[in-house]
């Protein structure tokens, strides 16, 4: 519990650091959205229906915003756990003034994967509760979209976290993009897996964002089988592994 306490100290912390930067939570805020009426409606009135998990044929639209609330997870998360992280050890200073503290460096990780898992939550619910409105959440089972999201920012913060300990500058980054826009464009994001080659069907499976999109669908969808908990497991686990790297990584970078 008293662990639980100062991680929370941290994740005040970047609230109260952010309170005046309400520009940048709209752009996260909105991106989605663009993705969702442009591909989701637009195209899809072109597209038509597709097989959704199960096999049920569902509108296009109903098949992409599942992803892109599972993107919407991810990315929110990512900003925080990747470049907000190495500005603040690398040239800010902050952790340094935070280790002056009782914080420990457990502390600090857990604290700002919980704030990236935060803002990727305000993100996500509001995109859930539009799916809502415009009809695109047919089952009950939609309601657990929202602790989806939450264990989707889970697993990409701590990911983000821990590769961020390897970053020497910010041409780094590239890599990061270079990761996550494959992903977002082939991930089963916007055509069903069996659309693409069966060759590299394992491929795509083995990526988080395909996880993390399938896990979504199911649960907006009502498709919800043993599939379901494996999703989550291996995002649990991914995240986890993550948090346990970036810690070990991050103490002899902040207390050489």
């Amino acid at each position: 519990m008293i662990r639980l306490r100062r991680s929370q100290r941290v994740l005040e912390r970047n609230a109260l650091a952010y309170r005046r930067m309400w520009p940048i939570f709209l752009a996260g805020f909105f991106e989605p959205f663009l993705f969702l009426f442009s591909i989701g409606i637009g195209v899809g009135a072109l597209v038509g229906k597709l097989p959704g998990p199960g096999g049920a044929l569902v509108s296009y639209r109903q098949f992409v915003a599942p992803a892109m609330l599972a993107v919407s997870a991810m990315n929110s998360t990512l900003v925080d756990t990747t470049f907000s992280v190495f500005v603040k050890y690398k040239y800010l200073g902050s952790y340094d003034t935070m280790l002056a503290t009782p914080l420990a460096i457990s502390d600090l990780a857990l604290g700002e994967v919980a704030w990236g898992v935060a803002r990727g939550a305000f993100y996500s619910v509001a995109f859930l509760v539009t799916m809502v409105i415009l009809g695109l959440v047919p089952s009950g089972w939609g309601v657990l979209a929202a602790p989806g999201a939450l264990l989707i920012g889970f697993a990409f913060g701590g990911a983000g976290l821990a590769s961020t300990t390897w970053m020497r500058s910010f041409i780094d980054f590239d890599f990061v993009n270079l990761a996550i826009a494959p992903m977002f464009l082939l991930s089963a994001t916007f055509f069903p897996l069996e659309r693409y080659p069966h060759s590299i069907h394992w491929l795509v499976q083995i990526t988080p964002l395909y996880q993390s999109v399938a896990l979504e669908r199911a649960l907006v969808l009502g498709a919800v089988d043993v599939s379901v908990a494996l999703h989550a497991l291996y995002l649990l686990v991914m995240g986890t592994a993550g948090l346990v790297v970036g810690v070990r990584r991050l103490r002899p970078l902040l207390q050489p």
